[in-house]
């Protein structure tokens, strides 16, 4: 595939994290389809969906083409799902506000990340999942405030079933990233997982800018392929 193959600017790889149970891949066919599976989905192993989007800064209008990876949460696939860490330029946490145990594995999951992924201190977004079933729900916002403060992470409450606050979640997790790649050329690990990663483009940094280009010659089976046991 050649430069003027490519009909987008930048390609960002997100992984969504969270316990089992927590709404993490219908929270994801919400955003990307539009649709709530009303039928429990256990992931195995780790799946992804596509979507493109425009993202705008500093009077420039940026086309955007997400993957949005879906990890599964139990345990015995964490192996599995961390070795996508690295390669991956934000990460959406999910907890489900009915469970206390998936909030209280917050912490768990964030020491998987400074371990794994490309820097200490990657752009993550905190999300609260089932916002909708208020009588259920039994992680207060207190709570949810004190461990967003202490871990300075930015947080909102979403719905897979309606879908409230999932497109703004993303796009917060858009402008972080976009603002880190935005000032890639003083940020040495950022750079080097954009050029290294093996599911990214080469990049060429400009002045003010990073460009997304092909490799000569790469053949689309190095494309992931979609797990169909979704």
């Amino acid at each position: 595939m050649t430069t003027a193959n490519i009909d987008y600017d930048y390609l960002l790889k997100f992984l969504v994290l969270g316990d089992s149970g927590v709404g993490k891949t219908c929270l994801l066919y919400q955003y990307t389809d539009g649709r709530f599976h009303t039928q429990f989905i256990s992931t195995v192993g780790i799946d992804f969906r596509e979507k493109r989007l425009v993202y705008t800064s500093r009077g420039r209008r940026h086309r955007i083409h997400l993957q949005i990876w879906d990890t599964a949460g139990q345990e015995r696939f964490r192996s599995l799902t961390t070795a996508f860490y690295r390669d991956a330029m934000g990460f959406l946490l999910i907890f489900d506000l009915t469970s206390q145990k998936s909030f209280l594995e917050i912490s768990n999951w964030l020491e998987q990340l400074r371990m794994h992924a490309y820097t200490e201190d990657p752009d993550v977004v905190l999300c609260g999942n089932k916002c909708d079933l208020l009588q259920l729900r039994v992680v207060s916002r207190e709570q949810v405030a004190a461990l967003a403060q202490r871990y300075r992470l930015p947080y909102i409450e979403t719905s897979a079933c309606t879908g409230a606050n999932i497109q703004q979640a993303v796009e917060l997790l858009v402008g972080r990233v976009m603002e880190r790649i935005e000032n890639a050329v003083c940020n040495r690990d950022f750079s080097l997982l954009m050029a290294q990663s093996r599911r990214l483009p080469n990049i060429a940094y400009g002045p003010d800018l990073v460009r997304l280009h092909q490799t000569q010659g790469n053949s689309s089976s190095n494309t992931p392929r979609r797990n169909c046991n979704c």
